[in-house]
């Protein structure tokens, strides 16, 4: 997959107080980007906590859960954006399926 918007998730793990979210979200990335979902059962199986919504999102728990990344993916594409990546409080302040962060 082609992951579009790296440096939106950059500019979280830099900001000081998610640092602690940077190897986690590096990680995810490395894997993203080596994956080939073709469908929503791809991530399923691969991330069995992800949640499919509605707009061809999917919402990622980050680091145990202490964080939340909401992506869109055109699979036909193979491309993921980076919607969203925030705490739980933020993402509860948000809706996933229309939330454009940055």
């Amino acid at each position: 997959m082609n992951v579009i918007a790296v440096s939106n998730l950059r500019n979280f793990w830099e900001n000081a107080a998610y640092q602690d979210s940077e190897q986690p979200l590096k990680a995810w990335l490395a894997e993203a980007t080596k994956a080939t979902w073709t469908q929503p059962a791809d991530i399923k199986a691969q991330y069995g906590n992800a949640s499919i919504i509605g707009n061809n999102r999917v919402v990622f728990n980050i680091k145990g859960n202490d964080y939340r990344l909401i992506v869109g993916v055109a699979y036909k594409m193979q491309w993921i954006y980076i919607k969203f990546v925030g705490t739980h409080k933020q993402y509860d302040a948000i809706d996933a399926e229309t939330v454009e962060q940055f």
